[in-house]
């Protein structure tokens, strides 16, 4: 039974690459940038204020699609070890980018001094407890000090380290990834199990990754073809249709503040939609809009090849190949761009400029690593 789990692969995985894959992704990707400018008022119009899901949910999943291309292509050519070495390679690579991440925010935020009020901009993150006891570098350095802005990487680090479990356990039998998965979120939701944020306090890392790994190893089957997706028509995207009509209430902030009845409504549900544990709504709420967005883009993705679009639909594409040193970047960008507006005041004319300046800024980055990863330096023989 061992040497067969090793050794025998249950199907290759497809390795051609959806271009809806990576456009979505881009899209996700200046979506992420928008949400976290300090101040941004265009973060009022982001998907995210209008039902229970977000771009952190197209982001993860998007992954668990891709990683089911490179990891699981990996693991059925070349067996157990070479994922496990493969895996093993990408975590000390996202753990190298945290750290750097890390490292060059609180620089810029040291740099940059005081906000307008006077306070140092490493309060706009939290990190005086870090300014006072600079022994914490050691903490954040095995994630046991994980401060909010900085959350996403190891979350992906903890959800990566399972895909070895997770690859083992389908070939073993198709539903039993699907078991692990749905258990790990259930102790998500029941809180037994939490990654400690600081040292000082009972305080948990924001996103919870053994919740948000549900949504991940569902692109990551859905794309490996071990589970089936839903066909985008008929009942089933009607049903998408009216579930994301139906939440905008319950999300939207200008009817949470004109009508008392669907603000309690909101706090009765919050377990449902929490974003920490990641609700089952939010689940739900994203499912619907994949699919109608499934629907919109045709058979893969075919009406994103529109000559109206197609120049779009190929930047987005650009920067979604490059997702994450788009995200990365982005999180460094957004901050300096939130320091921007302090000084130059948040009118209608200077927030749109930040905006569009920060999209171009993450475009170019995109294409010039395109550009890099190319080796237009090699010789290329005819």
């Amino acid at each position: 039974m061992t040497t067969a789990i090793l050794s025998k692969p249950a199907h290759v995985a497809v390795s051609v690459r959806d271009p809806r894959l990576d456009m979505f992704r881009g899209l996700g990707m200046l979506i992420i940038l928008v949400a976290h400018i300090p101040g941004n008022t265009w973060t009022l119009w982001i998907p995210a204020r209008f039902g229970f899901s977000d771009a952190t949910e197209m982001f993860v999943f998007l992954s668990g699609m891709a990683s089911a291309i490179a990891f699981g292509g990996t693991f059925d050519r070349k067996g157990a070890g070479m994922l496990f070495a493969r895996v093993a390679q990408r975590i000390w690579q996202l753990w190298w980018v945290h750290v750097c991440l890390f490292v060059a925010i609180f620089a810029m935020m040291i740099w940059a001094g005081n906000t307008n009020t006077d306070q140092p901009y490493f309060y706009t993150l939290n990190l005086q407890r870090f300014v006072a006891d600079p022994g914490l570098i050691l903490d954040f350095l095995r994630l046991s000090y994980v401060p909010n802005y900085f959350d996403i990487l190891p979350m992906y680090i903890v959800i990566l380290a399972l895909m070895p479990v997770m690859l083992l356990a389908e070939r073993v039998h198709g539903a039993l990834p699907f078991a692990i998965m749905a258990g790990l979120w259930l102790i998500a939701q029941s809180h037994m199990l939490q990654f400690p944020a600081e040292p000082w306090s009972d305080r948990t890392w924001f996103f919870d990754p053994l919740g948000w790994q549900l949504l991940f190893y569902l692109g990551f089957f859905l794309r490996r073809g071990t589970c089936p997706a839903p066909k985008a028509e008929g009942w089933v995207l009607k049903l998408a249709i009216a579930v994301v009509i139906l939440t905008v209430p319950f999300a939207w902030f200008r009817a949470l503040e004109a009508v008392p009845f669907l603000k309690s409504a909101a706090v009765l549900i919050h377990p449902l939609t929490d974003k920490s544990a990641f609700g089952i709504l939010r689940l739900v709420h994203f499912l619907s809009l994949a699919i109608i967005c499934v629907r919109l883009a045709g058979p893969e993705g075919v009406n994103l090849s529109y000559p109206a679009i197609a120049p779009v639909t190929e930047i987005l594409r650009c920067v979604g190949q490059q997702s994450l040193a788009i995200f990365v970047s982005s999180m460094f960008l957004a901050q300096a761009l939130g320091i921007v507006l302090d000084h130059t005041g948040r009118n209608f004319g200077t927030t749109a400029l930040i905006n569009l300046s920060g999209f171009a800024i993450a475009i170019a980055i995109a294409m010039v690593i395109r550009w890099f990863k190319s080796t237009p330096w090699k010789e290329r023989r005819t």
